[in-house]
């Protein structure tokens, strides 16, 4: 369960008395995600999400997201609507950590998506990323490229343990990403965590998305690599093509690539392999023992880029 931080039932009734949301009804901890502690809150006004942000969210960025969820929802997109305390104010305190409320999207995520839920989801990526234009908000991506290198450095030891021969792997990769990164891509505010488990559907239809706390301004096809990666990989490793090509499909319904993005996804992809590859080697031994959550396997992003290492076809017979 990703609950860092416990939150007694005196913490909470203090909490919530900054808010017009009535008196508390129920309160249990959230399984998924682990960054941050999550709670499904239900009062006597209605089911929310309250989340306690933990190490990794830097306070000042949180303006960002909360701010681009309030933007999302006001352009008609689906994403949880932050809600104000009677101060106007998106965030509060709870146990010495920065904490927000924000309103409970209906909606059901998908373990083993479909052809038809890579569409829709992409389709959904799309929708945002369109929702996103004119918001003021500015966040550069910290985990973007120009960072891996830096991130890898402490960890080529923990790579090494993992498989022999990784590190300098890892290196190659780094070194070529540097040197060939694509640049003067369309830019925006990206999702750059559209994980299967932070998209809902109504059957095989998108529903709306959660969770905005790695949002930033980048390449929008760098979120689409992002969500290639997520979605279109079988458990075994292998990449689905088909699912990939659906999911393109349904993003080009709404927002048609330009050639410069079509030809750079394969080696976004690539990149947005390393950065999550690298992130949860970060997290492998770095989670605390005490915590309610089970740090996810790095070693299933190294194999997604060795599938990169080999090259994407996605606009080909080859794909």
């Amino acid at each position: 369960m990703a609950v860092y931080t416990d939150i007694t039932d005196a913490e909470l009734e203090a909490f919530l008395a900054a808010y017009d949301l009535g008196a508390p009804v129920s309160f249990k901890g959230i399984a998924e995600g682990v960054e941050n502690s999550n709670f499904l809150l239900e009062t006597e006004r209605g089911r929310y999400i309250l989340t306690v942000f933990e190490k990794r969210v830097k306070a000042d960025d949180l303006p960002y997201f909360l701010g681009l969820m309030r933007h999302l929802a006001d352009r008609g997109f689906p994403s949880a609507t932050p809600v104000k305390d009677r101060k106007g104010r998106d965030l509060q305190t709870l146990r010495a950590k920065p904490a927000a409320i924000v309103e409970f999207l209906p909606g059901l995520s998908v373990r083993k998506p479909s052809v038809a839920h890579c569409r829709a989801a992409g389709e959904g990526l799309a929708r945002l990323h369109l929702a996103s234009e004119g918001f003021s908000g500015r966040r550069g991506n910290d985990l973007g490229q120009p960072h891996w290198a830096a991130v890898f450095a402490p960890l080529r030891k923990q790579a090494e343990a993992l498989k022999p021969g990784l590190s300098a792997t890892i290196e190659k990769d780094l070194a070529s990403f540097a040197l060939s990164w694509p640049r003067g891509l369309p830019t925006g505010a990206i999702h750059a965590d559209f994980f299967p488990d932070n998209v809902f559907f109504h059957g095989d239809q998108f529903a709306g998305a959660i969770d905005f706390y790695f949002a930033c301004d980048d390449a929008l096809a760098y979120d689409i690599a992002v969500t290639l990666n997520a979605w279109c990989f079988e458990a075994d490793g292998m990449f689905n093509a088909t699912a990939a090509r659906a999911m393109i499909a349904g993003y080009e319904t709404l927002r048609p690539l330009s050639p410069a993005e079509k030809a750079a996804l394969p080696l976004l992809a690539h990149g947005a392999a390393m950065r999550f590859f690298l992130t949860r080697l970060h997290d492998w031994d770095a989670t605390p023992k005490d915590a309610l959550v089970r740090p996810k396997d790095p070693m299933e992003y190294e194999r997604k880029l060795a599938v990169h290492r080999e090259g994407l076809h996605l606009f080909s017979e080859r794909a």
